[in-house]
């Protein structure tokens, strides 16, 4: 048994597919097969169900999952403890589709200027992945909003972001000096799709108010519900670094008055994961931009 099967293994577990799985790993299917066959002969059992699309884990594949995720965190933790000079290394960060286009290019320019040694990779996705990912080790640090629940995670505040009314530019609204919920409570609105929190935060906010938001369309990117917004085809609400990018003069943002919509960007980590030099000191760089971010309210 090597520790490349097991890191091979838990892709396939965690993808569902020999195919997808091995277009990750950057090898070949067949490769990625004959490997996963040769862990199955030392175990002495097949790991996984194989059927015409995808394949699940056998109760062996389902007792060595666990133990593959300690046995490779453990080889990873090991290696980069010996290693650890606080300069070079390698950091797995993780980030939100609402928060890593508008956070991270600039947070990460000074790091890498400052760190050339290190290599730093970016992984965006959703809020529940990032948090499974890190859990198992698969990402040293994610950027994402509050609140998540997580166990076993380490979650630190950075800032407050307001979330601006979006609406084209010839909407009835933009004559109003002050715009309040009520206000937008006539008409529809775009959300992003039920996977991205930003849309919770939206819904969470309104309800709290007695408003319930009427969804007439939702979308899986942050830029599509801008562009539908400048079609007309309702209003949303968009976090204010991401009007801050908008050279867009098809749609305005607007501040509500009164109790504003926000959000709570926040970074967590595995605290039982080792915590290299290099990766507090990455810590350490996002809180100082953090506290620098250049946030204008409209």
């Amino acid at each position: 048994m090597e520790i490349e099967q097991l890191q091979q293994f838990l892709k396939v577990a965690e993808l569902g597919n020999f195919t997808r799985a091995a277009e990750c790993l950057a090898i070949s299917q067949p490769a990625l097969s004959r490997s996963i066959a040769r862990l199955e002969e030392a175990l002495g059992q097949p790991l996984f169900e194989r059927q015409s699309r995808k394949v699940t884990l056998t109760d062996a594949g389902q007792l060595l999952l666990p133990r593959a995720h300690r046995i490779v965190a453990l080889v990873e933790d090991t290696k980069a403890e010996i290693s650890d000079d606080g300069e070079s290394g390698r950091i797995r960060l993780g980030a939100i589709p609402t928060i890593a286009p508008f956070f991270l290019p600039e947070m990460l320019s000074p790091f890498a200027e400052s760190f050339p040694k290190a290599h730093l990779t970016v992984q965006e996705d959703t809020t529940d992945n990032l948090l499974r990912r890190c859990q198992q080790g698969e990402i040293d640090l994610a950027i994402l909003a509050l609140p998540i629940s997580a166990k076993h995670l380490e979650i630190e505040s950075l800032f407050d972001e307001e979330l601006l009314l979006v609406l084209p530019v010839d909407h009835p609204l933009c004559a109003k000096k002050l715009i309040k919920l009520t206000d937008v409570e006539p008409y529809p609105f775009i959300l992003l799709d039920e996977a991205h929190c930003l849309s919770d935060n939206i819904v969470t906010f309104c309800r709290h108010r007695s408003f319930n938001p009427v969804s007439v369309e939702r979308t899986s990117q942050l830029a599509t519900v801008q562009e539908l917004v400048s079609l007309r085809h309702g209003v949303s609400m968009i976090p204010e670094m991401a009007k801050q990018l908008d050279m867009s003069k098809r749609r305005v943002y607007r501040s509500l008055s009164g109790t504003k919509p926000t959000r709570t960007i926040a970074m967590i980590w595995n605290p039982y994961r080792f915590q290299c030099k290099l990766l507090d000191r990455f810590k350490e760089h996002v809180r100082q931009f953090a506290r620098e971010f250049p946030l204008k309210s409209a």
